[in-house]
């Protein structure tokens, strides 16, 4: 380890000039924060939190509609546990569900199908909130649900795709990235390749990386290596998992259940092509064609709160003027909070004060 910090030292100085490299998965961030890697780091050389929250990323007008869904009688809504705590406009699920709507916190969305089977009277929601690591399992889901005449079970679709989004964030010329350290987790599904328009587009390098943090030193290493000799390349350190073609078996399953569409993303806004929505086929299964009666008002973000910014890297936790004042874990006031993967979560267990980031 030590000869790789070395090696990215001597990488930093020859670049001369600041570089900039996101990691875009919120595991990443977590992982760098909890191995001290940034202060390795040469001064010139910094990472920026990127988009790469599944649950911060999700907009208000989705938790809007769980929450009206969750208060219809004769209904339960299945989520992974982060999304419970996630403010929406108004309140969010753990509140609702201290009012006495049914939320049951789930650690597979086969639980959700299994609670529908042997529950035929009540209607049972999965939240399908996640990025291509989660879609798969989701999809199984829907089919094992339509084999099996389970008509009670459906998912609120708000699965998102992450190559879209870099390409988003470049496009809106907000920063002056230099390299994206690219989900290892996400990649296992989609594959390196998928990141070949991404480098095409926004003529950046782009290094699909492991956690540990050997990994993400390595991973550095390569990134800054490109850039000193001006390639843009996708590049796998993650070899031990990533192929470069992905998991077919688990892509196919995907295409068979979901097709593309637009998607909102909190803090950056419509991404065009960067969501999914479940096929028509499996119309009985998809929750926002069950409860189409249902409405709700167009969501807002909670005053003073920049999570969106802070997703898109032009800001930190740190210029937040609610960061671990009136925002802190046991009450967050947003998503980026709330979540394991967060960056403001990030930030207040392991940089809490800005000179912890000097």
């Amino acid at each position: 380890m030590r000869k790789r910090v070395g090696a990215i030292r001597a990488l930093g100085r020859k670049i001369g000039r600041p570089v900039k490299l996101m990691e875009v998965c919120g595991t990443h961030t977590m992982a760098a924060f909890r191995s001290g890697l940034r202060h390795l780091l040469p001064e010139n050389v910094s990472l920026l939190s990127g988009p790469g929250c599944p649950v911060c990323v999700t907009p208000n007008e989705y938790l809007d509609r769980a929450i009206a869904i969750a208060e219809q009688s004769d209904t339960m809504v299945a989520t992974f546990g982060d999304m419970v705590r996630v403010p929406g406009t108004r309140e969010s699920l753990e509140t609702v569900r201290a009012g006495g709507a049914r939320i049951h916190v789930v650690y597979s969305p086969a639980e959700a199908v299994v609670f529908a089977r042997e529950n035929p009277g009540t209607r049972v929601v999965f939240l399908g909130v996640g990025f291509e690591t989660t879609t798969p399992a989701i999809a199984w889901t829907i089919k094992e649900a339509a084999g099996n005449q389970v008509d009670n079970y459906s998912v609120l679709c708000g699965h998102k795709t992450i190559p879209r989004a870099m390409s988003a964030l470049c496009a809106a010329g907000e920063l002056d990235l230099d390299g994206f350290i690219c989900p290892g987790h996400v990649s296992i599904v989609i594959g390196a390749d998928a990141y070949g328009p991404v480098c095409r587009e926004c003529g950046l390098p782009c290094v699909v990386t492991g956690f540990e943090a050997a990994d993400m030193l390595q991973g550095v290493e390569m990134l800054l290596r490109q850039i000193a000799e001006n390639r843009s390349e996708v590049e796998n350190q993650y070899t031990r998992c990533v192929r470069d073609k992905g998991n077919t078996t688990a892509l196919g399953l995907i295409e068979e259940v979901f097709e593309q569409c637009d998607a909102s993303w909190r803090g950056i806004g419509v991404i065009p092509g960067s969501g999914l929505k479940i096929r028509g086929c499996f119309a009985a299964h998809d929750a926002d064609r069950v409860f189409e009666k249902i409405s709700v008002p167009p969501g807002r973000e909670r005053s003073g709160c920049i999570c969106g910014q802070v997703m898109r890297g032009i800001k930190t936790p740190h210029d937040c003027a609610l960061f671990g004042k009136a925002c802190t874990p046991s009450q967050p006031v947003g998503a980026c909070m709330v979540s394991s993967e967060g960056t403001c979560a990030a930030y207040y267990k392991y940089a809490r004060k800005n000179g912890d980031m000097e």
